[in-house]
């Protein structure tokens, strides 16, 4: 019995349907089959009587040019994905320089704010003009031009503000936590892999920033039932 979830032993003992063994007689528990006695007023925590009340949040996930430039990019969606988040857009892009300003507007007194706003925006990509580009890519590697890319993503699910943060891990990287993204692959601050949102109010604000209402897809996911139903 001892293996038996002791929350499905509460709520079967409510029902009558476990009958319980003598100290001294060294028999097991058995379920047995009684009349319906309805069901019990108190339900266990772990049980529910519908699906989850909460409303479905949606937050912005980038992956910032250290990690597109070391093939990180399957292992975050990967994570998310297994987490059973649903993705609704995603788009590799060059980021302007004047939306990243908006983005950090609130890092801008911040000394380490010109550095940051450089190597986001830094070095050319796609979707930059191709003149643009070639003076870009004079006497630099095409390796350092790829690195400047950003991979942003939008995911869907309950509490996926919070639940994204606590999956990224610390801003600083020499405190994230092993398991968390910036604990497993970063090693400093400056290059910390990943940006989340922090509140669901900043979520909405990053993402009318970097998405168009049409850039967003909405779908049914088969497996909704499957994470979030009794």
């Amino acid at each position: 019995m001892g293996f038996f979830p002791r929350c499905a032993l509460r709520s079967l003992l409510a029902l009558g349907c476990v009958q319980g063994s003598s100290p001294n007689s060294g028999t097991r528990p058995l379920l047995r089959s009684l009349p319906h006695r309805g069901v019990p007023s108190s339900i266990p925590h772990c049980y529910s009587s519908g699906g989850l009340t909460r409303t479905q949040e949606r937050t912005l996930i980038a992956v910032k040019p250290d990690g597109v430039q070391r093939r990180l990019v399957g292992d975050v969606i990967r994570r998310f994905e297994r987490r059973g988040f649903k993705l609704v857009g995603m788009k590799l892009l060059q980021a302007p320089e004047k939306v990243l300003a908006e983005h950090y507007h609130d890092l801008k007194k911040k000394p380490f704010y010109p550095n940051l706003i450089n190597y986001m925006s830094s070095g050319p990509v796609v979707a930059m003009s191709s003149l643009f580009v070639k003076k870009r890519l004079r006497g630099v590697s095409r390796c350092t031009s790829v690195s400047q890319s950003v991979k942003n993503m939008v995911w869907e699910g309950y509490n996926v503000v919070r639940t994204s943060r606590a999956m990224v891990g610390n801003t600083d990287s020499a405190e994230a936590a092993p398991g968390t993204i910036r604990g497993d692959f970063s090693v400093h601050i400056s290059r910390n892999v990943v940006h989340a949102s922090d509140s669901v109010e900043v979520a909405q604000r990053e993402i009318s920033l970097w998405f168009h209402s049409s850039e967003l897809v909405d779908w049914n996911c088969c497996s909704h039932s499957n994470l979030y139903h009794v």
